[in-house]
């Protein structure tokens, strides 16, 4: 894991947004197969939100919170210190360090988009989950995601963005690739499902707006893309100015449909 390189970073204008993502919103797919008492592993953490989340749900079971990023597992650490039942580490998706069959549950949400190698992800996923568990997977395709009312700036970061996570060799429009990615594993009992997060309230345009308008400049997107000659300083200028006026708008409307799979071990 330590070749692949993540379009998004660690800048807390990421790792605050992350924060707000919570089971209910994220992995509402996978909440009606959790039962108490089931071990859960969670690959690419992130900031610990969802995987608490889930620690409350499945107490007395353990969960692992794991993501490749030390400084994100501090964080993570930090906000859900006391939770008997939680752990995070640092690991490695290709290379989990877990026995054979050792959780019940696999989860990864936002995660294939950014490997090189989903498909061998997925395997290994499958190795650590027992007989009878489950391996749940959410990720956004950004070629679908839609807005209202059009805004040339956000055109102009999209297509920004699919440049670099392509740079990356990773697949930005990853959701619509989940069942396909699965089958390759070989994994076979796989229930395809969708779900969308939309922001179109005053408060949830203006967070979504602010959070892309800081990324833009100051988060790994910025330093990749200006590394890179996929943008300049004042197109990045543009696309944060443009995120702010989006945000402004009464009628500022915001989609992400994310595709989903579940998949019976």
């Amino acid at each position: 894991m330590s070749e692949e390189v993540y379009s998004h970073g660690h800048h807390s204008s990421v790792t605050s947004a992350h924060s707000e993502r919570r089971a209910a919103d994220s992995a509402g797919y996978l909440l009606d197969h959790l039962t108490s008492g089931m071990d859960l592993l969670d690959v690419g953490c992130g900031p610990g939100s969802i995987t608490a989340d889930f620690a409350a749900l499945l107490d007395p079971g353990r969960v692992i919170g794991m993501d490749r990023s030390a400084e994100v597992v501090a964080l993570a650490e930090r906000t859900y210190a006391g939770i008997d039942n939680l752990s995070f580490r640092t690991g490695n998706v290709y290379d989990l360090d877990l026995p054979d069959e050792s959780v019940d549950v696999v989860h990864a949400h936002q995660v294939l988009q950014h490997l090189t190698d989903p498909v061998a992800a997925l395997r290994e996923m499958r190795r650590v989950t027992r007989p009878g568990g489950v391996i749940a997977v959410r990720e956004a395709d950004f070629h679908a995601i839609a807005w209202y009312p059009p805004t040339p700036e956000l055109d102009e970061w999209m297509d920004t963005y699919q440049q670099l996570a392509r740079s990356n060799r990773a697949e930005p429009d990853a959701g619509r690739h989940l069942l396909a990615w699965a089958h390759e594993a070989g994994l076979t009992d796989v229930e395809a499902s969708s779900s969308n997060w939309l922001y179109a309230t005053p408060e949830r345009r203006r967070r979504h707006a602010a959070a892309w308008a800081e990324r833009v400049l100051s988060s790994a997107f910025a330093e990749q893309t200006l590394d890179r000659g996929l943008s300049d300083r004042a197109a990045l200028e543009r696309m944060a100015a443009g995120w702010r006026r989006w945000g402004e708008s009464t009628d500022g409307w915001f989609l992400i449909p994310c595709g989903e799979i579940l998949v019976r071990v």
